[in-house]
């Protein structure tokens, strides 16, 4: 029989990755190659099978049915060297070699990031690849090892763990305030200025998650100014620019140098939660369980970054949630 050479594996490969990702750069992100080097190993894969794979357009790939026909077979290849490797690595105890992780941009800038130089000092022997987005990450597809994400998010070829409360809060500067005054009450925001965050996903505006006389209830207020990005909102606030919605573990660095102050605290809430995914062939992978046992360190609980939350001693939410007269 043919021995299959090393470059039709690679074909194989680059063309699984870009079929299931939709397009060559994604694909090249994943791989670690540049596109153009995706490109080129598909279209020789295409040549010695001497069928077209992809219906190619300027934005995206399609697969031809020729494609579809392959595509399932490459990634049965795939997933078998996926268990391969995962039962060698398996079989060593010491976290060793690169760990994939996916995060969003906030949580990875804002937690991981700054505690990964602890992590690699307790094992020197593995380096971490973080990857950053705010797009949905396959996993399995992506081959990452493990991801945090903001949600409780069920997927039946992934196991999940709770890290810890994703709570978010109202902010302002001490300057904005002092201009302009505290509100008491989620009301009380329509006589304010406010800034708002905006998901890039969805193009939609954050409702203000508010905990009101014993039931939570939601607002758009009017905002002067609108950011796509949860530091750009936090640097507006910080600017003096109003009131804005921020989750507690980016404001906290900026409460505690006194730059911003919590307002509506009584009416903070848990808006969803941290959670750890990684794929079932993993569960055995001396690197994720080192990097689990890791998360438990940066997601304490209580986590520290809710402890400003605390209302100030002596007020306390009246019936209609509002605070009591002092």
């Amino acid at each position: 029989m043919e021995q299959i050479g090393l470059d039709r594996l690679t074909g194989i490969v680059a063309f699984a990755r870009s079929a299931s990702l939709g397009s060559y750069s994604a694909a090249a992100r994943s791989l670690g190659i540049s596109p153009s080097a995706v490109s080129k190993s598909v279209q020789r894969l295409e040549a010695r099978l001497g069928v077209s794979l992809f219906t190619r357009t300027t934005r995206s790939l399609t697969l031809t049915p020729e494609g579809r026909d392959l595509q399932e077979r490459a990634l049965r290849l795939l997933r078998e060297a996926e268990a391969i490797e995962q039962a060698a690595v398996a079989a060593r105890s010491e976290p060793a070699g690169i760990l994939k992780v996916a995060a969003p941009i906030p949580v990875g800038v804002h937690l991981l990031a700054p505690a990964l130089p602890r992590l690699l000092a307790r094992h020197p022997k593995l380096s971490v690849d973080l990857r950053l987005s705010d797009r949905f990450v396959d996993l399995i597809e992506e081959g990452i090892d493990v991801a945090i994400r903001v949600g409780d998010l069920a997927d039946s070829r992934l196991v999940s763990r709770r890290l810890a409360p994703h709570r978010v809060c109202a902010f302002a500067a001490p300057a904005y305030l002092a201009r302009r005054g505290a509100p008491r009450h989620p009301d009380d925001l329509v006589h304010h200025d406010c800034v708002n965050f905006r998901f890039q996903s969805t193009g939609q505006t954050l409702r203000w998650p508010f905990q009101v006389g014993g039931r939570r209830v939601e607002i758009t207020p009017d905002a002067g100014i609108v950011a796509d990005f949860s530091d750009a909102v936090t640097a507006v606030l910080v600017a003096g620019g109003g009131i804005g919605i921020s989750p507690t573990y980016i404001a906290a660095p900026y409460v505690g140098r006194g730059l911003l102050v919590p307002v509506l605290q009584d009416f903070a809430v848990e808006r969803s939660v941290f959670t750890a995914l990684w794929p079932e062939s993993r569960r055995g992978n001396p690197n994720v369980k080192a990097f689990l046992a890791f998360l438990e360190e940066i997601f304490p609980s209580p986590a520290p970054w809710d402890a400003m939350l605390a209302p100030p001693a002596g007020d306390q939410p009246g019936g209609d949630g509002r605070p009591e007269p002092a």
